[in-house]
C-alpha cells in the first residue's frame, strides 16, 4: 500500500509546478510480463504502447483514480498498490501541462482483458525492450531496479 502522505506529498509538488492535469500510470505484472495498451490509430499519440493510465477526475485522490482508471481500461480490478515508480510531464493533446504519476499494482485476476478505449493489448516480457516512449521506458527502468532490489 502506499503511503497516503506520499501521495499528497506528489500532488502538492504538481500544485506548485503549476501541473494542471494529473495523471496516475500501472504497472501490471502478471508472470514475468507486464500489460501494455495499444493507444488507437486516430487519438492523440495514436499507435503507441503505453501504461494503463488516465486522468484523475475533480475531488479524487490518486489511488482512487488508480484503482478506477486500471478497471476501465482494462476490466481488471486492483488489489493494492505496491510502490511509487516516479512521475513524467507532458504536454496533453488539449495543451495542458500534466504529470504522470506511476505505480506499481497488484490485480485479483490476470484477465481477461476487456478493452473499451485501446486496439489492442499485449502482455510484454518485462526484461526485454518495450515498444513505448523514452518517458515509459524509465518507469520500466526504476520497476526492474526495485524488482532487483
Amino acid at each position: 500500500m502506499i503511503d497516503s502522505a506520499l501521495l499528497e506529498q506528489l500532488v502538492a509538488e504538481a500544485e506548485r509546478d503549476e501541473v494542471v492535469q494529473l495523471v496516475v500510470g500501472a504497472v501490471v505484472e502478471d508472470d514475468e510480463k507486464v500489460l501494455l495498451l495499444k493507444r488507437p490509430a486516430d487519438d492523440f499519440m495514436g499507435g503507441i504502447f503505453e501504461l494503463p493510465s488516465g486522468k484523475v477526475e475533480l475531488g479524487e485522490d490518486l489511488n482512487t483514480a488508480l484503482v478506477r482508471e486500471v478497471e476501465e481500461e482494462t476490466g481488471l480490478q486492483v488489489v493494492v498498490a505496491t510502490a511509487y515508480l516516479g512521475s513524467f510531464d507532458y504536454t496533453s493533446g488539449s495543451g495542458k501541462k500534466s504529470r504522470q504519476f506511476n505505480f506499481v499494482v497488484t490485480v485479483d485476476s490476470p484477465g481477461p482483458v476487456v478493452l473499451q478505449e485501446h486496439d489492442e493489448y499485449r502482455w510484454a516480457p518485462v526484461d526485454e525492450e518495450l515498444p513505448v516512449t523514452d518517458a515509459v521506458k524509465k518507469v520500466f527502468e526504476t520497476y526492474r531496479e526495485q524488482r532487483a532490489n
